[in-house]
């Protein structure tokens, strides 16, 4: 019969974890330096805290790290044409207000894009910042309409 696993029943795997090299315990085990060599600031207690690099190098790894660059573009908020014909009936008119209200946007503040992925069997009128190839075709072919909506909201600025 086996224990039930439980927090004080739980162990690691037999030689998963070596066991910690004592250093500084005399001959036998790492000598008398402890691998730290003989004398000099790093051989001592504390002896790397203080250390300074002088060089080109050190005044680069003290500037902050900011490469690349954020666009000011917003980029579009995916919702592809099955979600549309999931949450909305035959005859909707459908905007940011409509998917953010089915829950398909978690805001207004970005644009969106309508992706060709899914089936449209209802007559839909869709307003939005970008259509895909597909999914304009798809929308059309069942009757409705894609209409593209001219201004597209700035992304947000990194702080």
């Amino acid at each position: 019969m086996t224990q039930p696993l439980t927090l004080h029943t739980l162990s690691t795997a037999p030689g998963s974890r070596p066991r910690r090299r004592r250093v500084g315990r005399g001959n036998g085990s790492r000598g008398t330096t402890s691998g730290r060599g003989t004398k000099g600031q790093r051989s001592r207690t504390g002896g790397t805290r203080g250390l300074i690099r002088r060089s080109m190098r050190s005044l680069m790894e003290r500037v902050a790290k900011n490469r690349g660059f954020t666009s000011l573009t917003a980029k579009l908020v995916p919702v592809n044409v099955r979600e549309l014909e999931l949450h909305f009936s035959d005859g909707a008119t459908i905007g940011m207000a409509e998917l953010v209200h089915k829950g398909l946007l978690r805001s207004a503040d970005r644009g969106v894009k309508i992706l060709g992925m899914g089936k449209v069997t209802k007559k839909l009128t869709v307003r939005a910042h970008a259509f895909s190839a597909t999914a304009r075709e798809s929308i059309e072919k069942a009757g409705g309409k894609a209409v593209i909506m001219g201004f597209v909201p700035a992304a947000p600025k990194k702080e």
